[in-house]
């Protein structure tokens, strides 16, 4: 997947002799968490909105710039890396930097999620299924293997929450015998942290439990 067609360039860095005001204004204007700052044309790093709203506005850049944050990525950066840089950073805008350090432009959040949207995991039918086991007991070959000798096939996995013991994993998977994926992964000692709506084995304990509760009632 290739983010260089991505690469937005309608934002021209401010300089660190510009004025906190300037800095306060654009991000009036805009809707951007941070915006990226430059000294001679070198790039330094991006202010947040957060930051630069606590400085007065008559004072310059260069006054607070110890604020400045110097993350960025490559035009050469997977995606999932450029992803995971914003949630580190917690923005909206990511820079993006040639191999020369110099300034080529940034990438916007919403263009690099609806990339993500378009991949198979999400564009494609199928269920979605959380298992969970013990995180020195899981093995992603003995997933695989699991969906696919069910005649399923497996259209992404990660893991989406993990804890000192346990870890859960996402998987999602063709609706071909979702059902028979889900008891098999029981057989396997994988908890199924939830499923897909038609699992026959929780409607059938619902219908038992229900049975019972007649029974005990008359």
């Amino acid at each position: 997947m290739h983010l260089q067609e991505f690469i937005i360039n309608d934002i021209k860095p401010l300089s660190i002799t510009d004025k906190i005001s300037d800095l306060q204004m654009l991000f009036n204007q805009l809707t951007y968490s941070h915006i990226p700052i430059q000294n001679d044309g070198v790039y330094l790093g991006c202010i947040s909105e957060t930051d630069a709203h606590c400085f007065d506005g008559a004072k310059s850049i260069n006054d607070c710039k110890y604020t400045i944050e110097g993350f960025y990525v490559r035009p050469t950066t997977n995606w999932l890396d450029v992803l995971e840089a914003y949630a580190e950073h917690d923005c909206n805008i990511m820079p993006v930097l040639d191999d020369n350090n110099t300034y080529l432009g940034y990438y916007e959040l919403n263009d690099i999620i609806h990339l993500f949207n378009e991949t198979p995991f999400f564009s494609e039918p199928g269920g979605i299924i959380v298992i969970e086991k013990g995180i020195n007991d899981y093995s992603f070959s003995e997933i695989s293997q699991i969906v696919e000798s069910n005649d399923a096939k497996l259209l992404g996995a990660f893991i989406s929450k993990m804890s000192t013991d346990l870890l859960q994993i996402t998987l999602k998977i063709s609706n071909t015998s979702l059902n028979d994926v889900i008891q098999t992964f029981r057989r396997y000692s994988y908890n199924i942290v939830s499923g897909h709506e038609e699992d026959s084995y929780i409607e059938s304990l619902k219908e038992r439990s229900q049975y019972l509760d007649k029974y005990l009632n008359m």
